[in-house]
């Protein structure tokens, strides 16, 4: 591993100078790429019908010991890692704990690895668990950047989402974390889904538009197996997705969000100059991180790794001193995965860093990235390779023909 750099930063003294000073992210492919943290957290207040993430209901009991338990996981991990260029606390809710609680978590981290004095340390926020007063108690503990779940501005679609905030609720809470002074404001949106008209999607684009976020990250509604949500599209009782109108949601968010001076630097993430997620082009450009909480997963050196699922066992595990990581697994191609990953970035890979990090790509898969270029899948220009517009709905198909 690499050695650590002893630059520790702490929390309640540099929050305020770390958000100031976090380094602009333009969304381009990073042959050195940084070094992350993610931590996760498990509980929500509802859960909602589309989600297949690892969260829980109910289990405010927890909320103590769970804390505890990721404070002691950190401080115990072992090995020497660089610093921290970027953390990441999602969920899960982890506005559901107090704002020092999660300082406690990210102090933890600090102690570990460092934090960089310009790294971006996001943390996912829903609507009503957020106000001014909470934002400013996270400006102080060390966060920088807040992404809040917003998803649609229309009753209707919320409602079908199974999401218990209301189209005013979740503007208050962009505003209300712009009174507090958060530098770095995300919002999530779901498009696609059955109950979303036309004009709705419009609804949520202008209305989201006009709050004026630094970034949005806009998803195309996927039905996973094991969530309410497929059980009723499985029962006929809601229909399916239509790629179709997916994809021509898509466009019109490309449309609006461009001429409102947003760049998509992603398939599904666009930015104002500067404001891409340091963390997101990580985790794009194939970079390394720790993973820390029940479920999370970490990547170091092309090994994988995950935490046991259930909070209480996460718990269980760190209290007796046990590792609480439950398997891992060895990337076998690890330049294809690397490939996959980054082309799904508007500025595709650079080769020569590429080849770099990962080796020549081979002459079988130089074959592939042929004949998709001659099909105009692929462009290669000015030393990067990446997918066409034309392509960009279709990336897992094309990625699936290099790997």
């Amino acid at each position: 591993m690499i050695p650590t750099r002893q630059l520790l930063l702490h929390p309640l003294t540099t929050s305020r100078y770390v958000g100031e000073v976090r380094a602009s992210c333009g969304g381009e492919w990073r042959a050195e790429p940084g070094f992350g943290v993610y931590v996760h957290i498990p509980f929500c207040l509802h859960r909602c019908h589309y989600c297949d993430f690892n969260t829980y209901e109910g289990q405010g009991d927890l909320h103590d010991r769970y804390v505890e338990a990721l404070v002691r996981a950190i401080e115990t991990c072992e090995g020497e890692f660089p610093e921290a260029t970027s953390v990441f606390f999602g969920g899960g809710t982890p506005t559901l704990l107090e704002p020092r609680q999660l300082g406690r978590v990210l102090e933890a981290v600090q102690g570990l690895c460092g934090i960089a004095a310009d790294a971006e340390v996001t943390v996912e926020a829903n609507p009503e668990t957020v106000d001014e007063e909470s934002f400013t108690r996270l400006l102080d503990a060390g966060f920088n950047r807040v992404s809040i779940g917003v998803q649609s501005l229309v009753p209707r679609v919320l409602m079908g989402l199974g999401r218990t905030h209301s189209p005013e609720r979740a503007l208050d809470a962009i505003a209300a974390a712009r009174r507090a002074g958060v530098p770095d404001v995300n919002a999530d949106l779901i498009y696609g889904s059955p109950w979303e008209a036309p004009e709705d999607w419009l609804t949520s684009l202008t209305g989201l538009v006009g709050a004026g976020p630094d970034h949005i990250s806009a998803y195309a509604l996927t039905i996973e197996e094991g969530t309410p949500l497929a059980t009723l599209v499985n029962t006929r009782r809601v229909p399916d997705v239509d790629p179709d109108v997916q994809a021509e949601r898509h466009g019109i968010a490309n449309e609006m969000l461009g001429a409102a001076g947003y760049d998509r630097y992603e398939i599904s993430n666009w930015a104002r100059s500067g404001r891409a997620s340091s963390h997101n082009v990580l985790y794009w450009s194939a970079g390394d991180y720790l993973g820390f909480g029940a479920g999370a997963h970490g990547h170091l050196a092309g090994r994988r790794y995950w935490s046991v699922r259930l909070p209480r066992d996460y718990i269980d595990r760190v209290e007796k001193g046990s590792s609480p990581e439950d398997d891992h697994e060895s990337v076998q191609d690890r330049a294809g995965e690397a490939l996959m990953l980054g082309l799904r970035l508007t500025s595709g890979v650079e080769i020569a860093g590429f080849e770099r990090r990962f080796g020549p790509l081979g002459a079988e898969r130089f074959d592939r990235i042929g004949e998709l270029t001659a099909s105009r899948a692929l462009e290669q220009e000015d030393g990067y390779l990446r997918l066409s517009e034309s392509a960009t709905l279709l990336a897992n198909d094309v990625i699936a023909r290099l790997l």
